[in-house]
């Protein structure tokens, strides 16, 4: 028998992946994610998108989310745990973000993130950025989730370039 999260994860990816199949636009793709995810989940307390300027490269631009407003609705990519993500192609967990340099604070109520890179044929594009109010709440159920999710957007992205 499934347990809680992994049967919520699994709903939460089927209905992703019909999201993908019927959206005429990548904001809308995006836009049900984030709300999917902060409905579903109630340890993400802030869920959303950034993705890089196709301007700017090394700047990345909030896009959908669901959560108190943020003033960081521009991020160099040499900054933040965002930034970080982006640097490294990999998924960047943070448990204490008041432990962790590279934070850049949006609210004095998150504790932990998680930012999971969002590749487009090979090249990251995109990122999903979730915070919480607990601490250390994010474990390998939400990577897999989000990666899962991410290559979910990444897919649609390439199939519907520009």
């Amino acid at each position: 028998m499934l347990n809680a999260p992994s049967s919520i994860h699994s709903l939460l990816l089927k209905q992703f992946s019909e999201l993908a199949t019927s959206v005429t636009s990548f904001y809308a793709l995006q836009q049900g994610i984030v709300e999917g995810q902060s409905s579903a989940l109630p340890h993400y307390s802030w869920t959303g998108f950034y993705m890089l300027n196709p301007d700017d490269p090394e700047t990345l631009v909030l896009g959908p989310f669901v959560g108190d407003p943020t003033p960081h609705v521009r991020i160099p990519v040499t900054e933040g745990i965002c930034g970080a993500a982006v640097a490294t192609g990999e998924t960047v967990i943070v448990d204490d973000v008041n432990a962790d340099p590279r934070y850049l604070s949006c609210s004095i109520k998150t504790k932990s993130e998680i930012v999971v890179p969002i590749n487009v044929n090979g090249k990251v594009m995109d990122e999903i950025d979730i915070d919480s109010h607990s601490p250390a709440a994010f474990g390998e159920d939400d990577r897999v989730l989000l990666q899962e999710t991410a290559r979910i957007a990444g897919s649609y992205m390439e199939q519907h370039p520009g």
